[in-house]
């Protein structure tokens, strides 16, 4: 295990050094939320890959491949199938409106009053989500480590604020590349056919695994809509997902960039549940599901490798966690503590870029602290990505989505739609349980019908605002400050 140290602590080294490099890059607000809006074609299909595949993705598809073979990869094909929609539908519609986030496009399509809302439910997803990526770092040291929980929380956490901080959009652009390097070759190219060549192979491990485990539809068809629904439709509307589309150079980069990234998602679902089948083959009586990527790296792979596919799972996870928490800081600032301010009166003079960047920071490493610490209390990571993913698709999907595809849509009727998606799903996950499919269904329902009836029963939205929005979809945005003064 001696060696397998030596890479990890290597790997985790080495991240943080490309986070300090890439503080160098973040001179302004533009730069530190959004790289700058200049990332060509491949940093973008990585970083975008990254930032969707985490640790919920590792080792969660792997545990689905674990409990129902090859429809576990399910979970993982609606990310892929969803980050496939975003790029091809509307991804380049987003990067033409130069916003920071989802909440200034409800603010521009709507109008201010759909805002606020608006940023306390993405607030909540994007915390929740960077609280499911550090959940995941304790699956994998509990077993290959044996160290408390809490310790390996502390230690990837504080990394993962760290580096975030520094540069902010930049390192993690910067070590999400490292990151989907490592995660394709430490995944893809040594777990995946090692684990295989492990149980036997495909002849062998279709003799030992339990019936239904060559099926894709074996999850159940309910199952596969519930990941739909919350995965597919979720990757259209998440601040985390739109961050990082806002950082493409254009939006062709956006287009095609996300949509060679959906496509790398497809292939990863499929070799998690596939190790999750091998796993299953070699030790089927597991103590927990959870422990399945765990345990097949440390018991299939030799010492060196096993370092390298641990640095793997640990670049998953922290990809993840690191645009999540950026995503929690963004809106934090700039859609609920702004405003807040600005309604009590203290809204002061436009603050310096540097000032921005500093006030973006602080947010990061405050909300980091959070998370770490609900990450101490929180014990299973799908029924907290569940919980991220139901609010964030029964409050938001369809004003957003409306906002884009309908002109008839107005604040009145986002207004409703949020209040009543976003109490639905949260009175069914309490009622029925956080991973009842109930939710999802009745939430969406309600706020698809409360979207269209109050839209219809109220006036039209103003024709400054539609016109301003017109303008915006068409790429004619205002030059941002912070890109004339870098040009100065």
């Amino acid at each position: 295990m001696a060696v397998d140290y030596v890479v990890m602590i290597g790997y985790l080294l080495g991240i943080i050094g490309v986070g300090w490099w890439g503080k160098r890059r973040a001179r302004s607000k533009s730069d530190f939320l959004v790289a700058g809006r200049r990332l060509g074609p491949l940093m973008y299909t990585g970083t975008m890959a990254a930032v969707v595949l985490g640790g919920a993705s590792t080792i969660g598809g792997v545990r689905l491949g674990y409990t129902y073979g090859l429809s576990g990869a399910w979970m993982v094909f609606a990310i892929g199938l969803g980050l496939l929609a975003l790029s091809v539908f509307f991804s380049a519609r987003i990067a033409r409106l130069r916003v920071y986030t989802v909440a200034e496009m409800l603010s521009l399509r709507y109008g201010d009053a759909a805002s606020v809302i608006s940023g306390v439910v993405m607030w909540v997803y994007t915390l929740m989500l960077a609280v499911t990526s550090t959940i995941a770092y304790a699956t994998v040291f509990d077993v290959l480590f044996d160290v408390p929980r809490w310790v390996a929380v502390l230690i990837g956490g504080t990394i993962v604020v760290g580096y975030s901080a520094l540069g902010g959009m930049w390192s993690i652009t910067l070590t999400d590349m490292v990151q989907f390097v490592v995660k394709s070759i430490g995944v893809l190219l040594l777990l995946l056919p090692i684990a295989v060549v492990k149980a036997g192979g495909f002849g062998a491990m279709a003799d030992k695994l339990p019936e239904g485990y060559l099926s894709f539809g074996s999850i159940g068809g309910q199952s596969i809509l519930t990941f739909v629904l919350i995965y597919t439709f979720g990757m259209l509307i998440g601040q985390d997902i739109w961050q990082r589309v806002f950082t493409a150079r254009t939006d062709k980069v956006a287009s095609w960039g996300g949509t060679v990234a959906g496509a790398y998602c497809l292939v990863y679902a499929l070799a998690g549940a596939v190790i999750g089948m091998a796993t299953k083959a070699l030790y089927p009586e597991l103590p927990g599901a959870d422990s399945a990527f765990a345990t097949i790296v440390k018991s299939a792979l030799p010492t060196g490798v096993r370092g390298l596919v641990l640095a793997a799972a640990l670049s998953a996870m922290m990809s993840t966690a690191s645009g999540a928490l950026i995503a929690s800081a963004t809106v934090a600032n700039n859609d609920i503590w702004a405003r807040l301010r600005a309604r009590l009166g203290r809204e002061e003079p436009e603050a310096a870029g540097h000032d921005e960047v500093s006030s973006n920071r602080l947010a990061i490493i405050v909300l980091g602290a959070v998370s770490i610490g609900l990450a101490c209390l929180l014990d299973d990571v799908l029924a907290a990505l569940t919980v991220a993913y139901n609010l964030l698709v029964g409050g938001l999907l369809v004003p957003i989505l409306g906002g884009l595809v309908w002109r008839r849509g107005n604040v009145q009727g986002a207004l409703a739609s949020m209040i009543a998606g976003g109490v639905t799903v949260t009175a069914l996950m309490i009622i029925k349980g956080t991973l009842a499919n109930e939710p999802i269904y009745y939430g969406l329902g309600i706020s698809l019908c409360a979207y269209l009836a109050v839209s219809l029963a109220t006036r039209p939205t103003h024709d400054r605002i539609l016109e301003n929005w017109r303008d915006r979809l068409a790429g004619r945005a205002p030059v941002e400050a912070e890109q004339a003064t870098a040009a100065a």
